[in-house]
């Protein structure tokens, strides 16, 4: 709870009280009086919660004045939110590790590995009364429901829809194929230079999911826990993919522009691509094919360290808050965490989380840090993933 002046101050007397009482006390009973009477941690809350978060994840009407969930936050706790914006899930970790953030909008490549590094620190649900709200699908979720631990507070999930051109495709196209196969468009120009992929080394479940259900036999049950066999099998079409990929994306921004004026007409996506460019009146949609989709769902983490940890938990709390899930989501072209942000929502409308794709849940394969110890015994680790997928990357 919001800690006050007169609450500070009464915790200070009750202090002063009983030193008088210590006085009054043997040598011998001082210490362990001592010891009963010292100070728990202080709720004051410390006037500022630094950030690390996806674009367009905490707005304060700078671009729109109509979206805004900042500026009563501040207003009501006196924690004034600073925001650093990061364009990856290795770049959250790097910053993270290195220090001076209080929260983090971990999306699940990155969650595990901020909890095996001792990053981020077990969360106290009690501290979030909201916490009961949330989907239940999602409370214990493996990627920060670890040990018996919950480490962090659901934000928003959604799914990697595959985002292509209508005037291109005059039908949503079934596979992911259009992106990862030489093929010529229903326009009769090639794919080559006309498509995109993502710049994270998470993308290598995107090619295993492909290949699970293209290529059964290679035996793949989980994107993110791939045998050296079938890891090799995803490298391969992922560098037979590299001649026709016109940019790696991780700027939605950049991609969004890529679609307006630079011939890209396919693409793995976010959904707040899409609707930034429906926005824009440009002729794209979105669909998820009939191999499924990978997907984030991506939890509010505090670092072990947080040096704001009173409105960091503020902010939690907030944050799922059915207004502001609402807010996100009809921003982002997310799914709100809360069920009951779904419900008569200003921003979303009746139907805005059924259009961001709150029914695709069960098709979605959500993001993970791939392990080395998996349920088929031995997995390639995404230290491997990182290094493959930069040289992928650059042609090799």
């Amino acid at each position: 709870m919001i800690g006050s002046l007169a609450s500070t101050r009464g915790a200070w007397l009750a202090a002063a009280a009983a030193l008088t009482i210590l006085s009054a006390c043997s040598k011998k009973d001082a210490p362990a009086e001592a010891a009963n009477s010292a100070p728990g941690p202080s709720n004051a809350l410390e006037g500022q919660v630094d950030i690390v978060a996806w674009p367009g994840y905490i707005e304060r009407g700078e671009s729109d004045k109509g979206y805004d969930w900042v500026t009563q936050f501040e207003q009501d706790t006196g924690c004034k939110v600073n925001v650093k914006v990061a364009g990856t899930s290795d770049e959250m970790v790097s910053l993270m590790t290195q220090g001076g953030y209080d929260l983090v909008t971990a999306s699940g490549d990155a969650s595990l590995r901020l909890i095996r590094g001792n990053t981020v620190q077990p969360i106290d649900i009690a501290r979030v009364p909201s916490f009961s709200t949330l989907d239940k699908r999602l409370q214990q979720a493996v990627w920060h429901f670890v040990d018996g631990k919950h480490y962090g507070v659901p934000y928003q999930w959604g799914p990697n829809v595959l985002m292509y051109s209508t005037k291109v495709f005059k039908t949503p196209p079934k596979s992911w194929a259009v992106v990862f196969e030489p093929q010529i468009f229903p326009d009769g120009k090639p794919n080559k230079g006309r498509i995109q992929a993502y710049d994270g080394p998470i993308y290598i479940a995107d090619a295993a999911l492909y290949l699970m259900k293209t290529k059964p036999d290679l035996g793949i049950k989980n994107p993110y826990e791939l045998s050296e066999q079938q890891y090799s099998a995803a490298l391969d079409l992922l560098r037979k993919q590299h001649p026709l990929v016109q940019r790696y994306w991780h700027d939605a921004n950049v991609a969004v522009q890529d679609f307006t004026n630079e011939g890209v007409v396919a693409s793995g996506s976010w959904p707040f691509q899409v609707n930034t460019l429906i926005t824009n009146k440009q002729p794209v949609s979105s669909t998820v094919p009939e191999e499924g989709a990978t997907g984030w769902a991506d939890t509010t983490m505090m670092r072990a360290q947080a040096r704001h940890p009173n409105c960091a938990y503020k902010w939690m709390e907030w944050s799922l808050s059915p207004k502001v899930q609402g807010d996100v989501a009809s921003w982002f072209g997310s799914v709100p965490t809360v069920p009951a942000a779904c419900e008569n929502h200003p921003l979303l409308g009746p139907d805005g989380c059924k259009t961001n794709g709150i029914d695709n849940f069960e098709k979605i394969w959500f993001w993970r840090t791939p392990e080395a110890k998996c349920e088929q015994g031995t997995c390639v680790p995404y230290s491997k993933w990182s290094t493959d997928y930069v040289a992928i990357m650059g042609g090799r």
